[in-house]
């Protein structure tokens, strides 16, 4: 018993330092960059990245437009999903659309990201067809969708990629835990179809799947792919704002975007320990189970 503690204790340190080193290393290498012991430019020690980035708008921007974009497409991931999940209950369970609803989880963001792009913008397949049809008397006149200020593009995209995950979940978490048995117990206390849906069934789903839904803005607001390709110059998201100031020809805009990187991973991490200590019994019942 104990020899085979100990082989599972090396084995999980062995995880957690090939998962973590590389990653450590990569946020060290960034803070000295940022701070000037390390880089082409490198002139000893110095905050003035740090400062520009606390007191300049740009970062914050970025940081806002992304929390906007990722909340966005979340509470609408989560309206269409449990519509769904509950509309459609058994159908979900097996068939044709328990399938289908496996199908766009298989396409990666980039290649949503193309299509989405020669669906929705002025000259794609929606402008296109209208124009045929004559409600648009030129392709001008439709609506801007994509790399556009309000990321509109972005969202739909996200929308259309995390809505299934969702489905399926919400649809497997209601055969587990036994929902339809505790809104049939409520309807004998004479509850209404409303008061089951938000006094029982809403609850309990939102509830046990709110650090899911908690990770999935984390996703969203550091996604990269989708931004890029659907985005535009500013606002831009995080992720982006970060990847470009890395990576341009502007050599003093290198160790500006380590501080962002390193300002934003700080964020991050701050928001899943209190995630972890807000639902820490949720985490132990988890790792019980």
């Amino acid at each position: 018993m104990k020899k085979h503690l100990n082989s599972k204790t090396l084995g999980q340190l062995f995880f957690i330092a090939v998962v973590t080193l590389p990653v450590l290393s990569g946020l060290v290498y960034a803070t000295l960059y940022s701070l000037g012991f390390v880089g082409v430019l490198n002139k000893g020690f110095t905050t003035e990245n740090w400062e520009a980035i606390f007191f300049g708008s740009p970062f914050w921007t970025s940081i806002l437009f992304s929390f906007y974009v990722a909340v966005t497409s979340i509470v609408l991931s989560l309206v269409f999903s449990l519509s769904m999940a509950l509309s459609w209950k058994k159908a979900l369970q097996k068939g044709a659309l328990s399938t289908a609803m496996y199908l766009p989880l298989c396409f990666p963001g980039t290649v949503m990201a193309f299509f989405m792009f020669q669906l929705l913008s002025k000259s794609g397949f929606l402008s296109r067809l209208g124009f045929t049809a004559g409600i648009l008397s030129e392709l001008n006149q439709f609506p801007a969708l994509i790399n556009d200020a309000y990321g509109i593009g972005i969202i739909i995209t996200s929308v259309v990629l995390i809505t299934p995950f969702f489905v399926i979940l919400f649809s497997n978490m209601y055969r587990s835990e036994n929902i339809a048995n505790y809104k049939q117990l409520a309807s004998t206390f004479g509850a209404t179809k409303l008061q089951l849906l938000t006094k029982v069934t809403l609850p309990i789903l939102l509830k046990k799947s709110s650090v899911t839904i908690y990770l999935f803005v984390i996703f969203v607001m550091g996604s990269y792919e989708i931004p890029l390709l659907l985005g535009r110059q500013s606002p831009q998201m995080i992720s982006v704002a970060i990847l470009q100031k890395i990576q341009r020809f502007n050599l003093y805009d290198i160790p500006k975007g380590f501080a962002m990187s390193i300002l934003y991973v700080l964020i991050i991490i701050s928001v899943l320990l209190l995630l972890y200590f807000r639902n820490r019994d949720f985490f132990k019942t988890e790792t019980n189970a």
